[in-house]
C-alpha cells in the first residue's frame, strides 16, 4: 500500500469508524482499525461484532494494499498532524506515515484475521432524509432500556410501510413514538418490515449521521440492517453502518395507548418544563410529583414535597378541558418526555397533555401535532 490523503480528510474518517472500535481484552483484533485500498479509494473499516462501519474516500493511489491496526494509536498520532498531504506506506504489517516534518511507524497486524462484516442485500431498500430521520430516532432512542430479562425491549422498533416510518421504544414505565409521513411511496420494498434496532446502534446512527445532510438510504435483511450515505464526487458509498438486529417479538404497545381521555390540558411547554424542573428540587426518593387538574379555573396545580429539604407549590394556567384530577408522576420520565417535544419544535410551541383518571397513563402532544406520542405511567397512590 502507498496512498496520499489530506490530513483533515483522514481524520473526518478516524473520527467516525472509531467510535465502534472497542478495548477488547478477549479479542484484541477489535481494537485494530482495517485500513484498505482499492483503485483510488481508501476504506476504513471497524466492527464490534455487533455493529459495524465503513467510510470511504477518494484519494490518490500509487499502491493497492491492507493492514488492520490499532485504532488508538492511529487516530491519537493523526489528530496532532498539520493539515497537510498524509502519506501512508504499508511494509510487511508496518505501516509508515509521513507527513512534513512528522514521522511514524505503526505495528499493524494480518488484515485477514479482522471480522467479516455481514453483506446485506440491496434489492429490499428505502430512502428517507437524514436530518428528519435523525432528529426522529433521537426523540425515542434514550426510552429503551436495556434489559437482559426482556431484550426485545432493549432496542427501538421499527414499521417501515408503503409512505410511513414509524419508530417506538419503552421501558415500561414510558414510551416514546414518532411517525415520519413520506412524500412519496418508499421505493424498491415489496411489503412492510417490522424490525427490533439495538439501542447502541440507533445512537451510533444518530452520532455519525446526525448533521449530515442529503439522503440515507436503508437496506433490509432478515437480521441485519444496513445504514448508507454516498460521496458526492462519485457514486459511491461514503459511510455504511452495519448492525445486527434483535430477535423476538416487540411487544403489542398499542394496547396500552388509552383511546379516550377523561381530561385533557394545553399548556405552554416551555412553562411547563420550568416548572417541573422546580418542582424536581423537593421531590422525594422516589422522585414524586402531583399534579392537580382544576378545569373551572383552568389551572395545573404542582406540589413536591421532602421531608430534608421542604416543599413546592406552584400552579400554571393553561386551557383544561373535562374532569378535574389529581395524578402523580416520576419527575424524569415526565420531564424526558417534555424536552423530547421541545427538541421537535424551534419555536415555542404549545403541548398537550391527555390522562384518564389516576391511575392510567397519561399522554403528552405537541399541539396540533400527531407524528409524535410520549406515553408516561403515573406513581399510583398506595
Amino acid at each position: 500500500m502507498k496512498i496520499t490523503i489530506l490530513k483533515d480528510k483522514l481524520k473526518e474518517g478516524i473520527n467516525i469508524i472509531e467510535k465502534i472500535s472497542t478495548k477488547s481484552i478477549s479479542l484484541p483484533i477489535l481494537n485494530n482499525v482495517l485500513i484498505s485500498t482499492e483503485k483510488n479509494f481508501l476504506n476504513l473499516t471497524t466492527t464490534d461484532l455487533e455493529v459495524g462501519v465503513k467510510w470511504w474516500s477518494l484519494i490518490k493511489t500509487e499502491r493497492e494494499g491492507k493492514v488492520a491496526v490499532p485504532s488508538r494509536i492511529l487516530s491519537g498520532f493523526i489528530n496532532f498532524l498539520p493539515n497537510r498531504l498524509v502519506n501512508l506506506e504499508l511494509e510487511d504489517f508496518n505501516l509508515k506515515i509521513k507527513c512534513e516534518n512528522y514521522e511514524t511507524t505503526i505495528k499493524g497486524v494480518n488484515p485477514e484475521d479482522f471480522p467479516i462484516i455481514p453483506q446485506v442485500s440491496d434489492e429490499e431498500k428505502i430512502e428517507v432524509q437524514i436530518k428528519s430521520f435523525c432528529k426522529s430516532l433521537s426523540s425515542v432512542v434514550d426510552v429503551a432500556s436495556i434489559s437482559s430479562t426482556k431484550p426485545e425491549i432493549s432496542g427501538v422498533y421499527f414499521i417501515f410501510q408503503k409512505n410511513l416510518i414509524t419508530m417506538a421504544a419503552t421501558d415500561s414505565f414510558r414510551l416514546g413514538e414518532k411517525k415520519i409521513y413520506l412524500d412519496s411511496p418508499l421505493n424498491n420494498i415489496s411489503k412492510d418490515y417490522s424490525l427490533i434496532l439495538p439501542q447502541k446502534a440507533a445512537k451510533e446512527i444518530i452520532n455519525i449521521f446526525g448533521e449530515k445532510e442529503g439522503v440515507l438510504t436503508i437496506y433490509f435483511s432478515p437480521n441485519q440492517i444496513l445504514f448508507e450515505t454516498s460521496l458526492l464526487e462519485v457514486s459511491h458509498p461514503q459511510i455504511q453502518l452495519t448492525s445486527r438486529l434483535i430477535e423476538g417479538d416487540y411487544p403489542n404497545y398499542q394496547e396500552i395507548i388509552p383511546k379516550r381521555y377523561d381530561t385533557r390540558i394545553i399548556f405552554s411547554l416551555e412553562e411547563f418544563i420550568n416548572q417541573i424542573k422546580l418542582a424536581s428540587l423537593f421531590s422525594g426518593k422516589i422522585n414524586e410529583i402531583k399534579l392537580k387538574i382544576d378545569p373551572s379555573k383552568n389551572q395545573i396545580n404542582f406540589f413536591s414535597q421532602n421531608s430534608d429539604v421542604g416543599e413546592y407549590q406552584s400552579f400554571l394556567i393553561g386551557k383544561v378541558e373535562g374532569k378535574p384530577c389529581e395524578i402523580s408522576f416520576n419527575y424524569r420520565f415526565l420531564l424526558d418526555g417534555l424536552l423530547n417535544l421541545s427538541s421537535l419544535q424551534q419555536k415555542k410551541p404549545e403541548a398537550v397533555l391527555e390522562l384518564t383518571g389516576s391511575e392510567k397513563p397519561g399522554i403528552l402532544r405537541l399541539k396540533d401535532e400527531e407524528s409524535y406520542l410520549y406515553l408516561v405511567m403515573p406513581i399510583k397512590s398506595s
